[in-house]
């Protein structure tokens, strides 16, 4: 039986008119799917135009301009019933979903279903749920001392991935996938006995306790941020009275 990083992996990124995943709004998006290690990959693409001000720092990032994504991208409520169709759809084929750092793209995702056509993300996914392998869960678990910062880029380096064309929803989709797949690689004696269930059950508990230690990080050094536990989605913000 071939290990799991070694078989079909799928996947999803975004990028995003900022970074509050309850008010910003996705204006491109990728699933990438990889039968084999090594394969070709499949690629779709989605550009959006979001009916919100583009600023100017999130289009200094990802190089997406207002005017491009109101001449080119589509109105945003078909694109996100076609993007949580299409997870569902790798969902159904029990096809792992690579998501570096999955609550903040899964849930604005999920906020955009909710804003744009009334629905859940869960909902799509009620019948097969995701499978998702973050690779920044993942080797922040596995190599907890390593010093450094842990972006996409920085694990590419570490992990001898190429990456081009940064902060381009399919570039980094799939570099986040050829990072897991060289992280099951060199931690296999951990991860090979785990199924790719067992593996998302674990991230849930492993990010909850990265979170936990940030927090007391910014506690001890007088910062008032805060880290949400939850992982591979956020809940919803309790209703304001």
């Amino acid at each position: 039986m071939p290990r799991w990083f070694e078989g079909p992996l799928a996947a999803f990124d975004t990028e995003t008119t900022g970074v509050d995943v309850e008010r910003d709004r996705i204006v491109s998006a990728a699933l990438v799917v990889q039968r084999t290690a090594g394969g070709v990959p499949e690629v779709r693409r989605w550009l959006v135009s979001p009916g919100v001000p583009v600023p100017p720092e999130a289009t200094a990032i990802h190089g997406l301009t207002e005017e491009h994504l109101q001449r080119h991208g589509r109105w945003p409520a078909p694109v996100m019933e076609e993007v949580a169709r299409a997870l569902a759809q790798q969902s159904a084929r029990a096809t792992p979903l690579v998501v570096m750092n999955a609550p903040f793209d899964l849930t604005l995702l999920d906020r955009e279903l909710k804003r744009h056509r009334n629905a859940s993300l869960a909902g799509y996914l009620s019948i097969h749920p995701l499978c998702v392998l973050d690779p920044y869960v993942l080797d922040k678990h596995l190599d907890r001392y390593r010093k450094g910062r842990r972006t996409l880029t920085d694990l590419c380096a570490h992990y001898g991935v190429e990456l081009t064309g940064a902060h381009e929803a399919a570039a980094d989709a799939t570099a986040a996938l050829d990072v897991v797949r060289a992280i099951g690689r060199r931690f296999a004696e951990q991860l090979e006995p785990l199924s790719v269930a067992e593996l998302h059950t674990r991230q849930a508990v492993w990010y909850a306790a990265q979170a936990r230690g940030l927090q007391a990080w910014f506690a001890r050094n007088g910062s008032e941020a805060t880290c949400d536990p939850a992982w591979p989605l956020r809940p919803d913000l309790p209703a304001v009275a």
